[in-house]
């Protein structure tokens, strides 16, 4: 046979085969289609939802949800969004309360009218196994887990997903989140841009990631001086805040189960100071905050009082509609070895040291790489705040000998100010939103779309209105 020829057939068989993946990745993908969600109101986007399964032998799945554009999402790139804990869902946290297209308000869904699938294709994860309808078949899988483990497994989850959605293979991808994101994202990101360098299967294009944690001492420690400098606590107890026993001492004797007399004595004088009616996820806000925000509490514990009860609201619209049996069917989700879906796990046992090991180093090794780099802050946080992520991003900046680009300066949204921002190089930045809680979209939603769309298109965000 004429050497050509062969090349003809060879050349045919391939496209066949590549024909046949295709409509074997769409029969996969309109499984996970969704027709419509019970008491949605009428949008021109597609949804799907379902599982990855991760490990075929432990039957390990992971549960995601697909939020497509509102417009064009051929497009437009596809964005990954990662909520922290660790332990909780970004399934009830993040699409549900945060960015996504839809809230809960009763027994019916109301448009998010700042929800980021205007600007991009939104997939949420629940991450790790165990994390809401994420689910294995050994409770073995829920011990023991860590960030190692976790970033494997969404590295994996990534892989899989693009064989079901193979048209978002060469999409401009981006990677978000906040909280312990601030471990997970960069992680994930370092295992991607590994991965290129041998298969180049992702378009990585930048990431984000919001009131992160990155550095245990500096991140913690700074608590002290912003309670103090929003009139929190008093100068006795700043003093002893940051002298006999600061934050990061206190979280790592807690984690240890050994916390000391001293530590106790400190942390509760500014548990009186700063009262239990002030919430330190958003010190301004003077209404309860729902229990879908408690992905903060997991990894900032706080030490109670003999007979304290939390009163995190009454009612929880989230956590009541992802309970509907009618829900869970319209979302293909299944629950596994629990009777409750929950905002965080209760049968996940992480490795709650993993937080004292530092990621800016790797958020560093991604600026090294290219790869565009945004740390914000809302600026009404006081868990993570907005003074500890500063200071890591200058030094880094010092660190890698990058100029300031855009100096510290105001940015705007709407005719108000949304916020600071300073840039570095052109990979490297930090922003505040004014006004904002520990989960900036929740609590600033307007604020926090204009600078996700200035993210996204790579540009300064806007100086003036």
């Amino acid at each position: 046979m004429p050497r050509l020829q062969c090349l003809t057939m060879a050349t045919s068989l391939i496209l066949l085969l590549q024909a046949l993946s295709l409509v074997s990745s769409t029969i996969l993908s309109r499984a996970d289609r969704i027709t419509r969600l019970p008491g949605q109101p009428r949008v021109g986007f597609q949804q799907y939802s379902g599982y990855v399964t991760i490990d075929e032998k432990k039957q390990r799945a992971l549960f995601y949800y697909l939020a497509e554009a509102e417009t064009k999402p051929i497009s437009k790139p596809l964005v990954l969004w990662l909520n922290g804990g660790p332990g909780c869902s970004s399934l009830g946290v993040g699409a549900f309360s945060e960015n996504g297209p839809f809230r809960p308000k009763g027994s019916i869904l109301v448009r998010n009218q700042h929800s980021w699938n205007q600007e991009a294709n939104m997939l949420y994860l629940e991450t790790p196994v165990g994390v809401g309808f994420s689910y294995a078949n050994e409770s073995s899988s829920y011990e023991g887990v860590n960030d190692k483990i976790t970033a494997k497994d969404n590295l994996v989850f990534l892989q899989k997903w693009f064989l079901k959605f193979p048209q978002y293979l060469n999409r401009s991808l981006f990677i978000t989140g906040e909280s312990y994101a601030g471990h997970y994202v960069p992680q994930l990101a370092q295992l991607m841009i590994q991965y290129n360098k041998k298969h180049n299967l992702f378009n990585l294009k930048g990431i984000a990631i919001g009131n992160p944690v990155m550095e245990f001492a500096t991140d913690f420690n700074s608590r002290a001086e912003y309670f103090w400098s929003h009139g929190l606590i008093s100068d006795p107890t700043y003093k002893l805040f940051t002298s006999s026993c600061n934050y990061s001492r206190f979280l790592s004797e807690y984690h240890r189960g050994s916390v000391s007399s001293m530590c106790t004595k400190v942390l509760s004088q500014v548990g009186i100071e700063t009262s239990r009616f002030i919430d330190k996820y958003d010190v301004t806000l003077d209404v309860c905050i729902p229990s879908v925000l408690s992905q903060s509490k997991v990894v900032s514990p706080q030490p109670q009082q003999v007979g304290e009860t939390v009163d995190v609201c009454l009612e929880d619209e989230t956590v009541n509609y992802l309970n509907r049996r009618d829900v869970q069917k319209a979302l293909h989700a299944r629950l596994v070895g629990t009777r409750k879906w929950t905002v965080c796990s209760d049968v996940l046992d992480y490795e709650v040291l993993d937080v004292e090991v530092p990621t800016i180093n790797i958020v560093g090794s991604l600026v090294k790489a290219g790869v565009p780099v945004l740390v914000y802050s809302g600026d009404q946080d006081s868990v993570i705040p907005l003074t500890g992520s500063r200071t890591l991003v200058k030094r880094l900046a010092e660190e890698l000998g990058l100029r300031t680009t855009v100096p510290y300066r105001v940015w705007f949204a709407g005719q108000q100010v949304g916020g600071w921002t300073q840039v570095y190089g052109n990979t490297l930045a930090f922003a505040t939103v004014r006004g904002a809680a520990h989960e900036v979209p929740f609590s600033q939603p307007a604020r926090a779309l204009v600078l996700f769309k200035a993210f996204l298109g790579g540009r300064p965000l806007p100086e003036e209105f």
